[in-house]
């Protein structure tokens, strides 16, 4: 694929730190008094992909909206402090290696996540590759959809043929809405129905990109 620029998804894509945030999350969640809902790794690997309020909306369907954004606010700090704390060895085989040669043989790198504020530098940060991401969008910078971020990136960066990289069925719809090819991750939390093309490893994008 002769490309310009190579839009990455973050969780189930770069990493998955599910397990983290999980153990994270139920502790904010306690420390409101709710004892009867809890998250795992596996429902979050189900969840992660989606809007934050979306998120929110399905740990907490029956709670007004207000509060449940407050809640999922205070579990995205506890997250971050224990992703900051821990040393998050969580990156998938070949990642960082395959960052930093894309960026070597010319190739830009783009980061566009649902995640919120400051997760996509604290991955950056843990993972050692900051000046190797040109550009990076997100939910809780915008306040807009991933398809929505993907498109602002793009336009605002000049791109003509980008693609973005994923691993779950929302990563495929939005990028098909945003009208760029879509890589599947197949490795990571999801199933895809529609792509143009496949990487069992990240590794595997050097063999995509036409340098």
């Amino acid at each position: 694929m002769k490309t310009d620029g190579i839009i990455l998804d973050i969780d189930g894509t770069l990493w998955n730190s599910t397990d983290i945030v999980a153990e994270a999350w139920n502790e904010a969640i306690r420390s409101f008094g709710i004892s009867e809902t809890r998250v795992d790794g596996a429902r979050l690997r189900g969840l992660f992909g989606r809007t934050m309020d979306a998120i929110a909306a399905d740990i907490f369907p029956e709670m007004e909206e207000g509060r449940r954004l407050e809640i999922l606010d205070a579990c995205t700090k506890a997250e971050e402090e224990a992703l900051e704390r821990d040393p998050c060895d969580i990156f998938y085989p070949g990642v960082i290696d395959t960052i930093h040669e894309l960026k070597e043989r010319g190739q830009q790198l783009f980061i566009v996540s649902n995640c919120q504020q400051g997760y996509i530098e604290l991955v950056m940060q843990k993972g050692g590759f900051a000046a190797c991401i040109a550009d990076h969008l997100c939910f809780g910078d915008t306040g807009k959809g991933k398809d929505e971020n993907i498109r602002l990136l793009v336009a605002k960066n000049g791109l003509k043929t980008p693609f973005y990289v994923g691993d779950t069925q929302g990563d495929s719809d939005a990028a098909a809405a945003a009208g760029v090819p879509f890589v599947f991750a197949s490795y990571g939390f999801g199933d895809v129905s529609a792509y143009n093309g496949r990487i069992g490893a990240f590794a595997e994008l050097m063999n995509l990109v036409s340098f």
